[in-house]
């Protein structure tokens, strides 16, 4: 079993979040979910312990993930947890091409390799950023989030 280092904002998490760990978790075994806060930045809709919070509720049925809180780099979080890999999930060709630049870069500076996980086709079209938005506007996204974030998004916009 290997350790790997899924990196994100998780603002909020989402269904295609969790399908990417769970994949992970089934391919390498230990699953390190870093709630990535920088502190330059705006913090989001949640708090970062409210972000993990809820995410360690989402991925609690998936054996071997956990959920932690970083700041900086996600090289130097994968490098704490002695990750063999950062695991980046892919939903489209734009992604991809983010993903690549980010990957290339991180493996220059530190030598971690990263390593694509599609998410399944029926959740290709999820995204944080417009769960955010229809929440906002009372929309229903309970098809798109895992129960606790749903409960989360009500009360932030009640």
């Amino acid at each position: 079993m290997s350790t790997v280092l899924y990196p994100g904002s998780f603002d909020p998490i989402h269904n295609g979040h969790v399908d990417v760990v769970a994949q992970a978790a089934e391919l390498f075994g230990n699953v390190v979910v870093a709630v990535m806060h920088n502190p330059d930045k705006p913090s989001g809709l949640l708090s970062t312990s409210e972000r993990v919070r809820i995410a360690r509720e989402s991925l609690a049925h998936i054996p071997g993930v956990t959920v932690e809180a970083f700041t900086g780099l996600a090289v130097d979080a994968a490098s704490s947890v002695n990750a063999l890999c950062i695991v980046k999930g892919l939903r489209t060709p734009g992604d991809f091409e983010i993903e690549q630049q980010m990957a290339h870069t991180n493996f220059s500076v530190s030598g971690i390799r990263t390593v694509y996980v599609p998410c399944q086709p029926g959740l290709s079209h999820v995204s944080s950023r417009f769960i955010r938005d229809i929440a906002q506007h009372g929309g229903d996204i309970s098809s798109m989030v895992p129960a606790p974030v749903a409960a989360a998004l009500a009360a932030a916009f009640k």
